[in-house]
């Protein structure tokens, strides 16, 4: 899992917030002086009331500065139990020990800030639980060489050593999922569950988990069962003997003696399992029905998210507050596309998930609700046009799923070309400027970050003024980082087209490294003018 070096203060930020937390007490001085006289005795009960309300919450404050307290003992605790790497110890920890599960991080960066407390956490879990991995943390910006021994290149970066060779972290990246690939890699790829104790411990341990029931732990579909949990990489597997166990975790069991459902922690919480006993159809059913209804994109489920076989997928951005009312229509329109379709929620002012979207639609400054769109089969994009309330979503949706809404391509205004020798193409004209022109047509594609873009400008422009007496020939321009079209795909800028009256379809690539002149000559070896006129000397 590999993220830029880019230092942040986001870090620094989370780092005194815990302080305070830690040093903070609150602080309630009460005073009162009451005459004693019987004439002020109502004055002195309310002042008394006042001391008692005061006091209540002087005790739910100290109350709650103390579960915060406990909370960041706890969290003290956990990251004592990760062994800190250094140049030192590093080799003969991964060498000396079986198992060795390594994070690899920055002080600045942000994600892995976010990761590290899970981190600890899963840490605690896994040696509570009695497992052989030693959990370790190498601040890889301290330590380069280590880290670079280690194959750390990017922050953060989790590794597992097994007897000193390490294979990549393929799991999820809270505590309870790090601890489920931790163990599944350590030989506990299904826990039994033999009491309806022990099965109502786990619905308070796990957000998501398997469970299945036979009658004998053993046989093809058993077999099958263990290698899909051995496989799976996220999901907690669980197995047990009994149905008065099982229906603990999933209350409608129907079958007696095989049964396999998929546990959530959400609306839509029970998905059985309906297909063969097959490990290949096991993991494909999980891995189609592991999501929630709508999941909230972050950056520690993002590579989850992209990688999932549901190949379309509806993205809705919108502010947090806006998004709580959306939330529960959206989870109904969802529940129509289950294996279908993968609703997503993304946070629009989160600059780091919502921009590298909206920048693909030309909308990257917008801050009202948004849904787009995806077919990661074939890259194409879509956008919600109209009003994005439940019922125009669900037409959106329905549309998408049946190949009926067209294809998005972002455009930038129809511009004023009113005098311009070169004229302005966007999206919305490249039909009518290009394509349908019955004029030849000399196309410049650019980008304003484009080194050589400039240079090639000023050409174009010469060219233009050179040629303006021909009346079948027309210069115009496209700027590629805020227009597309179906018929224009340019990987390298800037790029030079001659479309040829008549034959669109193929248009001719000039050499942009070409002078003037001899771009003039290519000019005028495929371009016959019906009259010659005068030409400006270029």
């Amino acid at each position: 899992m590999l993220f830029p070096k880019k230092p942040t203060s986001r870090f620094l930020l989370l780092t005194l917030t815990l302080l305070l937390l830690l040093l903070s007490s609150p602080i309630n001085i009460n005073a009162s002086d009451p005459t004693g006289s019987e004439d002020d005795s109502d004055d002195l009960e309310q002042l008394l009331a006042l001391d008692e309300q005061e006091d209540q919450q002087q005790e739910g404050q100290d109350s709650e500065a103390s579960i915060r307290f406990s909370e960041a003992e706890v969290l003290s605790k956990a990251q004592r139990i990760v062994l800190e790497l250094n140049s030192d110890n590093s080799k003969r920890v991964i060498d000396g020990n079986e198992y060795v599960l390594v994070l690899g991080y920055a002080p600045w960066c942000v994600r892995s800030a976010e990761l590290m407390p899970q981190f600890a956490e899963a840490a605690t879990s896994l040696k509570e639980l009695g497992s052989p991995v030693l959990m370790a943390k190498l601040d890889a910006e301290r330590y380069p060489k280590v880290a670079s021994s280690l194959d750390i290149k990017g922050f953060p970066t989790l590794l597992l050593f097994v007897n000193g060779t390490s294979q990549a972290y393929t799991g999820g990246f809270s505590a309870d999922e790090i601890v489920i690939w931790a163990r599944k890699k350590t030989g506990v790829p299904v826990v039994r569950i033999s009491s309806t104790t022990e099965a109502e411990e786990i619905l308070n341990k796990h957000q998501m988990f398997v469970i299945c029931l036979f009658e004998k732990f053993e046989g093809p579909d058993y077999e099958a069962f263990i290698k899909a949990a051995t496989s799976d990489n996220e999901i907690q597997f669980l197995e047990a003997g009994s149905i008065e166990v099982a229906k603990v975790l999933y209350p409608d069991i129907k079958a007696a003696n095989l049964f396999l459902g998929l546990v959530k922690s959400e609306p839509e919480r029970y998905t059985s399992y309906e297909g063969t006993f097959e490990a290949e159809s096991i993991l494909k059913f999980l891995d189609y029905n592991k999501f929630p209804l709508v999941t909230k994109l972050t950056e520690l489920n993002s590579v989850r998210v992209y990688s999932s076989p549901v190949k379309l997928q509806v993205y809705v951005f919108a502010k947090a507050d806006d998004f709580k009312t959306l939330l529960e229509p959206l989870q109904d329109v969802a529940r129509k596309f289950i294996t279908k379709i993968l609703f997503i929620y993304v946070d629009i002012m989160d600059e780091n998930l919502a921009k590298p979207f909206l920048t693909l639609f030309g909308l990257e400054d917008s801050k009202s609700t948004l849904v787009t769109a995806f077919d990661n089969k074939i890259s194409s994009k879509f956008l919600l046009q109209s009003d994005p309330t439940p019922t125009n979503i669900e037409e959106f949706c329905s549309g998408l799923l049946h190949g009926s809404i067209a294809t998005y391509f972002k455009s930038q205004p129809i511009p004023d070309n009113k005098n311009a020798s070169v004229l302005a193409v966007v999206g919305k004209t490249f039909d009518d400027l290009v394509l349908n022109s019955p004029k030849n047509v000399l196309l410049e594609v650019y980008t304003p970050w484009c080194i050589n873009c400039d240079t090639t400008s000023k050409q174009v422009e010469k060219l233009a003024k050179h040629f303006k007496g021909l009346d079948n020939l027309v210069f115009v321009k496209i700027d590629a980082s805020a227009n597309e079209h179906p018929k224009l795909q340019v990987d390298d800028y800037p790029s030079l087209f001659l479309y040829k009256a008549g034959d669109k379809d193929s248009p001719i690539k000039l050499s942009t490294k070409s002078s003037s002149k001899e771009l003039a000559a290519f000019i005028n070896k495929h371009v016959k003018a019906k009259d010659q006129v005068p030409k400006d000397e270029l």
